[in-house]
């Protein structure tokens, strides 16, 4: 079995002999294992947790780790051999998904053991377990006749390969370009990190000049410091338009949308509801499609004002002070930054040599350890690239709570973004406790001439985000598979955690513990500090009308859209016309890049960013209102939110923590719209 890396589960995974040809073999063997295990479930007699949920379980898991595994490589470390064997087996793993939660037996099974006398007994995890299983054998299919099941068994294993695809174009549309630069001239205003990455890019290839690709780090400087206006929009079109009609046809997403919104309209029918957006939210904090509506346009009415001043302030700074007439989208950014110069005079990349990589992780650790009395401590484990670390997580005694992988820079096969994703889940079994192991990726550039990597104020959020995830994964205390973790919890609340631990990027004593400039040494000074907290809000109200406008699009996209009537574009258009108030130019192809709702899991999900701000910016002035009492109040939200996982609905994790329902008043003074 050791000879296929992905058939061991002794240990840690062995990402670095892990090879294509090992998938298929693997996944095979392990699909046959899971079959067989599901085969002795249907007819276990009498059924009970130990004598059938507990095998099935064990054999879906190793198939899971497995599979995981490969699709983290295919995130990270993507190769044509790799991508060829990940889309070959992908269509295995969906159609055994789809026969589990449709199989009749299983679901007969699992209604034996909710009416059997030791189920009264069960503990908060196993009947949550419990009636979320029932739950999704019910969207699964279980209850349709024997076509309606091959039907959505089809549908299934289409939309899979179509967001495989969706995501892969976008990948390679993102790699395919590159602008060279043989001028330094038409580089002023960049920051002389992105200036010598470029340079060192183009070396590389065997060129002089410099290298401008749209990975972020070289991107997103562009458009907010390049004085070239024409290199801005140069970029800026290169970023819009990817996989789309304007580029490699083969690389074009526009059918793909199409084909993903019919095949997910159709499967919501199949399953008895008026549209996907309902489907969705069947599992879901939210009890509509139209709450949720209500939700983001509510939000809209109050942040709208604020957007739209925020925007003729930086029409009337661009006209009076850049020579700027008019506005365009691959001006926002720079002209945000001058504005935010001139009127706090701070930018981000004067604090970002404050942030060298080995003190933002030092703050970081030292806040968990402050929050939750858990020291990291570095660890050793195989991993796919060299610059992939291991961390171990422990408690006082210096008992093992769990480990995590991180990896920090963007590079030439890795997925552009950030995320956590579990690679083993926290169990309990009549062997022991399994620990969790979590991925936190980021994109973030690397350190230069034997120099650590630097981060600005935003990059640091975002580790701190994915950290948050990641916590919410590490420190569960639930033993049951299917509910620890954010296993069984909302979508639309499981950003909560992640969010929440955002907040403390803005303390100043832990900024002051976490900073310590590149080359002198010195922590943050309390100035510069406050000039940066006094533009913390600049331009929230532009910010929060965006996030509106991604969220109801998609779930409009989801629940009112009439393909017949109008175009994914001309619906994008209304919404934008509804809260937009910076719209981008025609040729814009934003949907053919929107991975979140066409790749990932915010499908009529992307209102969870916002919803779950609320419910962030409410537990986090627990903390604000003892400031001296942070370890106590960080005990209670681990043992009431973090360690709970899905055992319990997230309303009721929220109001063990708080002692009440969420408020909306934090996020609104938090983001400066308070009234």
């Amino acid at each position: 079995m050791n000879t296929n890396p992905l058939l061991d589960f002794s240990g840690l995974p062995r990402f670095d002999e892990i090879r294509p040809e090992h998938v298929g073999p693997a996944i095979d063997a392990l699909l046959a294992e899971a079959d067989a295990a599901v085969k002795a479930a249907e007819s276990v007699a009498p059924v009970s947790w130990e004598t059938f949920v507990v095998p099935l379980d064990d054999a879906t898991e190793r198939l899971s780790r497995a599979w995981g595994q490969v699709a983290h490589l295919q995130a990270v470390a993507d190769t044509a051999a790799l991508r060829e064997a990940y889309n070959a087996n992908l269509p295995k793993i969906s159609r055994f998904g789809s026969a589990l939660a449709q199989n009749p037996a299983l679901y007969a099974q699992y209604k034996a053991l909710a009416a059997a006398p030791e189920a009264a007994a069960f503990d908060d995890a196993r009947r949550r377990a419990l009636d979320n299983a029932l739950r999704d054998f019910r969207l699964g299919g279980a209850e349709l006749d024997a076509a309606g099941k091959a039907r959505l068994a089809e549908l299934q294993e289409a939309l899979s390969g179509l967001q495989a695809a969706f995501s892969q174009n976008v990948l390679d549309a993102t790699a395919a370009f590159a602008l060279y630069v043989d001028d330094a001239g038409e580089l002023s205003g960049l920051p002389a990190d992105v200036v010598a990455a470029a340079r060192d890019a183009a070396r590389e290839e065997g060129r002089g000049g410099f290298k401008l690709t749209l990975q972020m780090p070289c991107y997103l400087p562009v458009q907010t410091y390049a004085d070239d206006r024409a290199l801005r929009e140069r970029l800026y079109h290169a970023h819009a338009v990817r996989a789309s009609e304007f580029g490699d046809p083969s690389l074009d997403n526009t059918g793909n949308i199409a084909r993903i919104l019919a095949v997910r309209a159709e499967l919501a029918e199949l399953l008895g509801f008026d549209n996907y957006a309902e489907y969705s939210v069947a599992t879901k904090m939210a009890d509509s499609a139209q709450q949720v509506l209500d939700f983001l346009r509510d939000l809209a009415t109050r942040a709208r004002p604020h957007a739209q001043r925020d925007r003729s302030e930086l029409e009337a700074f661009a006209r009076e002070q850049l020579g700027i007439a008019s506005l365009q989208a691959w001006d926002l950014a720079y002209v945000a930054e001058k504005l935010k110069q001139a009127r706090y005079r701070y930018s981000e990349q004067e604090v970002k040599p404050y942030f060298t990589e080995p003190r933002v992780l030092a703050g970081l650790f030292g806040i968990i350890e402050r929050l939750y009395g858990l020291k990291v401590e570095p660890d050793s484990a195989p991993v796919w690239h060299a610059d992939a670390r291991f961390y171990r997580l422990v408690d006082a005694e210096g008992a093992l709570v769990g480990q995590f992988y991180l990896d920090l820079y963007a590079r030439e096969g890795k997925r552009g973004g950030a995320w956590m994703d579990d690679c083993r889940n926290r169990r309990v079994t009549a062997a022991g406790v399994q620990t969790p192991l979590v991925y936190l990726v980021c994109n973030f550039g690397r350190g230069r001439d034997g120099q650590p990597a630097t981060f600005s104020h935003s990059e640091v959020t975002t580790l701190f985000h994915e950290m948050g995830h990641g916590l919410h994964q590490l420190l569960t205390r639930v033993g049951e598979l299917a509910v620890a973790g954010i296993n069984g919890v909302e979508w639309d609340a499981v950003e909560l955690p992640s969010q929440f631990m955002e907040n403390f990027c803005w303390e100043w004593d832990q900024l002051q513990a976490m900073s310590a400039h590149a080359v002198s040494g010195a922590p943050l000074p309390r100035e510069l500090f406050e000039r940066m907290h006094t533009a913390r809000n600049f331009q929230s109200g532009m910010f929060t009308v965006r996030q509106l406008e991604f969220g109801l699009f998609d779930m409009l996209l989801h629940s009112r859209y009439q393909p017949e009537q109008e175009s994914v574009l001309q619906l994008l258009e209304r919404v934008r016309a509804e809260v937009a108030v910076n719209v981008p130019p025609a040729w814009n192809r934003f949907p053919n890049q929107f991975s979140h709702i066409f790749a990932g899991g915010y499908a009529a999900g992307y209102y969870s960013y916002k919803w779950a701000e609320v419910l962030s910016a409410d537990a986090y002035a627990a903390f604000e209102e003892a400031p001296s009492q942070i370890a106590e109040t960080g005990a209670r939200f681990r043992a009431e939110v973090l360690s709970r996982g899905g055992s319990r609905s997230a309303a009721e994790n929220f109001q063990a923590f708080r002692g009440r329902a969420p408020q909306i008043d934090a996020l609104l003074r938090h983001s400066g719209m308070a009234a």
